[in-house]
């Protein structure tokens, strides 16, 4: 099982006041997106008549041919898997309602109603329509069967965790100041549908868009949008066809505008994801589930068969697109340096202490120090950047490290802590030639404790370096590199530091952007000992951060399943990584993320950048003892 259900969002070929051109239509498209995968297929509003009828729709023959067309609409999807909404005119005694019919297994299943009626400018609905709450009665008789009807009707599809509930608004029911659409979603609608007939005019279409995921965004749900299509009148307006499906604040498929044919939108979501991200969330568990909503119950629906209408990024902390991406790096070096800057006025330190290897960690921090410094109307000198070789330093990081810190304004030490340490094996009887953990966390320590009394001794505050991927890992030295004053990278994750280095080398002077290049193409190495990187790579050791970051950003995020997690690495990294590769990373993350709590309860303060962070004063609170048993029988 993966969890995942396949939305259809169908703008089909159309006649208006064509009841019977319009249901084959629908039918075909229908089977079309079943035959893909699809769970739920919608149409647009009023899609069975066209939206555009006017005074027609006073006509019993349009009302009559609409209902006929809805029964056998709904007889049509008598042994079939995938539910098809559609909007269709119901009179109800002396009124007419805009409503959406849920059909499914050869019956009409609900009739929710419109419930906010444009009156305005180009749209006069109510001169036809009449607001779901006239509705006297809590369902509708149609076709010889008594359907729930109305409003606040959320649809339960199956019970248990892989339970799906999804609800229905109309049109301008988003638009509206109060959308039916929150009650929906507090009432545990995890996907939200919206049969629409919006005309478009310039700049309608992002507005649209950017309703569609902010709605998704605020709700915490999935929500999509079947817009009606370019066959409605353009006596007065032009329709698009817009489709769309947003999920969590993000647009996750959307068509082309004005197609002159028949098309369905597909994607995948998962339902459980909604309900992890609303359970981390209390300002929604704490919202009062409204009154009068009704919940229908219905068979579960048919997973995707597979993830391949699943937009899923493989790097989901790193911007695709160039410029959000460029923006993204420079909002994260604010907030880095404005927290650093808050605690240095607040204790009161002289100076910014931190070590400088070379690497991409040190590197953004010193970046971070030379902001911080400007912010503070400092001199660039008060960072003191502290080279401090050891056994597996070599002459590309130790040279990039004092380069930069000397371009960048910095006062520069060096500090070799080879002596140092050779004593301390004497002291403790460790053989120097056994290259073990004991060799290597000795020369961590060794630098801690050169960066904590250089601190006292100068009035300064130590920088902490170590990164969110590191931290997820516990890749760092207990009481080593994992400790500091302050730690402005805690939040950044590793792939996300090499793209904020390389945003800066790019608007850096020449010969700064020169060494912030090589830093980033320096292979990642804690260079502990003799021979480097070319002895010592961290990725060949641990897997790719970029495998990591994915499954931190997964398991986080929405409390993804290991089956689930190398699903979705598999299917994100395609070529990019081989099945082997994935299951690698996922078995030493998981067991990494579940033994390495003790590492993060001791973690010192640092800014939370984005919607991930492993704070045990914030975002995680875990027990230093968990078993990863839990993880490995999954």
């Amino acid at each position: 099982m993966n969890g995942f259900l396949r939305l259809a969002s169908c703008v089909p070929e159309l006649r208006v006041g064509d009841p019977a051109f319009n249901a084959a239509r629908i039918l075909e498209l229908y089977r079309k997106a079943e035959a893909e995968g699809a769970a739920i297929a919608v149409f647009p509003e009023l899609s069975v008549t066209g939206y555009s009828c006017g005074d027609l729709f006073a006509s019993r023959t349009l009302l009559a041919a609409a209902e006929r067309e809805l029964l056998a609409l709904a007889r049509a999807t008598e042994g079939r898997r995938a539910l098809l909404v559609v909007g269709v005119p119901v009179p109800v005694g002396a009124r007419l309602f805009n409503a959406a019919a849920v059909l499914g297994g050869g019956r009409v299943l609900g009739l929710p109603f419109k419930e906010n009626l444009p009156n305005y400018r180009e749209f006069q609905e109510k001169r036809w329509f009449r607001p779901a709450h006239e509705l006297a009665e809590g369902s509708v008789r149609l076709g010889g069967a008594d359907v729930p009807a109305g409003a606040g009707l959320v649809f339960a599809c199956g019970e248990g965790a892989g339970a799906a509930r999804f609800g229905v608004e109309i049109c301008e029911d988003l638009w509206a100041p109060v959308q039916p659409s929150q009650a929906l979603a507090l009432g545990g609608a995890q996907i939200v549908l919206n049969l629409s007939a919006g005309n478009e005019l310039v700049s309608k279409a992002d507005y649209r868009r950017s309703l569609v995921a902010g709605q998704s965004a605020r709700l915490g749900c999935a929500y999509l949008l079947a817009g009606a299509g370019v066959h409605e009148s353009t006596s007065e307006m032009v329709f698009p066809g817009h489709a769309i499906v947003a999920f969590n604040g993000r647009v996750v498929a959307e068509n082309e505008r004005f197609a002159r044919k028949g098309v369905a939108t597909l994607a995948d979501v998962n339902p459980a994801w909604c309900d992890a991200a609303r359970r981390a969330w209390s300002g929604f568990a704490d919202a009062p589930v409204p009154a009068g909503l009704r919940t229908v119950a219905l068979p579960a629906l048919p997973e995707s068969p597979d993830l391949a209408r699943l937009r899923i990024d493989p790097r989901p902390f790193v911007p695709a697109d160039p410029a959000a991406r460029e923006a993204r790096c420079r909002e994260i070096l604010s907030i880095q340096s404005a927290g650093l800057a808050g605690r240095v006025e607040r204790t009161g330190a002289k100076r910014l202490v931190l070590g400088v290897s070379g690497g991409l960690d040190s590197t953004l921090a010193l970046l971070v120090c030379a902001r911080t410094t400007d912010l503070l109307g400092l001199p660039r000198a008060a960072t003191l950047a502290v080279t401090m070789p050891g056994f597996g330093t070599t002459a590309r990081t130790r040279g990039n490290a004092e380069k930069l810190a000397k371009l960048l304004g910095a006062e520069l030490r060096a500090v070799p802590i080879g002596p140092a340490v050779k004593r301390h094996f004497a002291d403790i009887g460790h053989d120097p030639e056994v290259r073990d953990v004991t060799y290597e966390n000795a020369q961590a320590r060794e630098r801690t404790q050169v960066l904590m009394d250089l601190a006292n001794q100068e009035g300064g505050l130590v920088v902490g370096t170590g990164d969110l991927s590191e931290i997820a890992l516990g890749w760092s030295t207990y009481n080593g590199d994992q400790m500091s004053m302050y730690n402005v990278n805690c939040g950044v994750p590793k792939t996300l530091v090499r793209w904020v280095v390389e945003s800066e080398a790019d608007a850096a002077p020449a010969r700064v952007a020169a060494v912030l290049r090589d830093v980033c193409a320096t292979p990642v190495s804690p260079e502990l000992v003799p021979g480097g990187a070319e002895t010592q790579r961290t990725e060949g050791l641990l897997g790719r951060y970029e495998l990591h970051d994915f499954l931190l950003y997964h398991f986080l995020k929405w409390g993804e399943t290991p089956e689930n997690l190398r699903a979705l690495a598999r299917r994100a990294f395609g070529k990019e990584a081989t099945a082997k590769e994935i299951d690698a990373a996922l078995a030493v993350f998981l067991r990494r993320f579940a033994t390495q709590q003790f590492k993060r309860d001791a973690s010192p303060a640092g800014p939370k950048v984005g919607t991930i962070g492993l704070s045990p004063r914030g975002d995680w609170r875990a027990p230093s003892d968990l078993s990863p048993a839990l993880f490995a029988r999954s």
